[in-house]
């Protein structure tokens, strides 16, 4: 299962073009999400310096991650080989929601029960 999870507002707070202080608990939420199976695409529109300084944020303070604002290879090869502007994912976490974005231990809670991972259906015997 795909998560893209916005940067500034989410992630950080949003000091957009600077780099705010990290949320409490994004770190350890986004970090247990990657080792229970998730891809984690980190969403922004942040380009060029800014996005640079972003990945290199992320890489510094530990947070684990696959891509950042691009859509997994077996996506873009479903769209003929384009990487669309728009990133695909099974769930997308943003700040500029219609609801308040709760605290990182209640999404990390929110996401296990909305979106389980493909092993999460399966099973231990490998049986859905």
């Amino acid at each position: 299962m795909i998560l893209a999870i916005d940067f500034d507002g989410t992630i950080v707070e949003d000091q957009f073009p600077e780099v705010g202080k990290m949320i409490p608990g994004a770190r350890e939420a986004i970090n247990q999400l990657y080792s229970d199976g998730y891809t984690i695409i980190i969403w922004s529109c942040r380009t060029g310096i800014k996005k640079a300084r972003a990945i290199e944020w992320l890489v510094m303070n530990g947070i684990k991650f696959h891509r950042f604002n691009e859509s997994c290879p077996n996506n873009i090869a479903m769209h003929g080989g384009t990487d669309t502007r728009k990133v695909f994912a099974n769930l997308y976490i943003d700040d500029r929601m219609i609801f308040k974005l709760p605290p990182w231990d209640e999404i990390y809670d929110l996401v296990r029960e909305l979106v389980p991972t493909y092993a999460d259906k399966v099973g231990r015997d490998g049986q859905l």
